[in-house]
This record gives structure tokens, sequence and C-alpha cells, in this order.
């Protein structure tokens, strides 16, 4: 329903503001505007897009949660959509999504609302001539900010 909603409004509201922009200032300087918000979005985009797979990289090496960075990802990469879709609203809500505190609280509320599932040990007993695969885990603290080591010193 709220996807339905936003389909419908986004569009409706974009025409509006083309309409009260362009009547105000004009059609280039419009034109020139859209055309330089995309511009502006999109090295902002990318750069901060940059910093975001350095951390991800950083996270996944062992060095903390690799959740933050991919949800970080995620908005700059839907704020570029936005930004490279024609239009002042798309821009205004683009440009916010590029913000770090925006990004952050968006973060928080994804975070306080999410649902994490932790895997039970539990026993399974193969049936007769099943292949098996044998291994090993440990349960590790999720506070711990170094990676055990698994060289076995």
């Amino acid at each position: 329903m709220w996807l339905l909603l936003a389909f419908i409004a986004v569009p409706l509201i974009e025409i509006a503001l083309f309409v009260q922009v362009g009547g105000a200032i004009g059609l280039w300087p419009t034109l020139a505007i859209v055309i330089l918000t995309a511009l502006v979005g999109t090295a902002l985009m990318r750069r901060q897009g940059f910093h975001e797979i350095n951390r991800l990289r950083a996270a996944l090496d062992g060095r903390g949660d690799p959740s933050g960075p991919l949800i970080h990802g995620a908005l700059i990469l839907f704020a570029g959509a936005l930004l490279l879709t024609p239009g002042f609203f798309t821009d205004a809500v683009g440009l916010a999504l590029l913000l770090p505190p925006v990004r952050a609280r968006i973060l928080a509320g994804i975070r306080k609302r999410a649902v994490v599932f932790h895997m039970e040990h539990r026993v399974h007993h193969p049936a007769p001539g099943a292949d098996i695969i044998e291994g090993e885990y440990e349960a590790l603290d999720p506070d711990r900010k170094v990676p055990p080591d698994r060289s076995g010193h």
C-alpha cells in the first residue's frame, strides 16, 4: 500500500515543483539546476561510496560489524538513483541520504526493528549410508574486536 502511494505521490510532487520553480525562474535555469544536482550528487555518491567500501573491507577483515557499511552503501546507492532521477523532491531526498547523520539515524532505526536469528546446535543423526561431513564450530563473543587465531596457536 505504501509503495503504491509513493508511486502516485512522488511524480505528482515532482510535477508541482517543476511548475512552481519553472514559473519562478524560467525553463533553462530550472533544467540547469536539475542537471547540476545530478552531477554534484553523482560525485558525492562516488566519494562516499568508496569510503563505505573501505569500511566494509576493514569489517570483513575482522575489524568490526559489516552491517553498518553494507546499509550505508545501500543508502548511498539509493541516494544516487534518486539524484539521477530528474526532480527537486527526489534530489532533496537523495542529498539528505548522502548526509552521514541521516544515514546513521536510518541505520539505528533499522537495527532497532531488526530481528536477529541465532543458530542453535542440534544433534542430527544421519540416515544409514548418508554422506557425513564433519566440522568444528566455535561460539564467538560478539563484542570481541579481534578475530580468533585460526592457525592453532
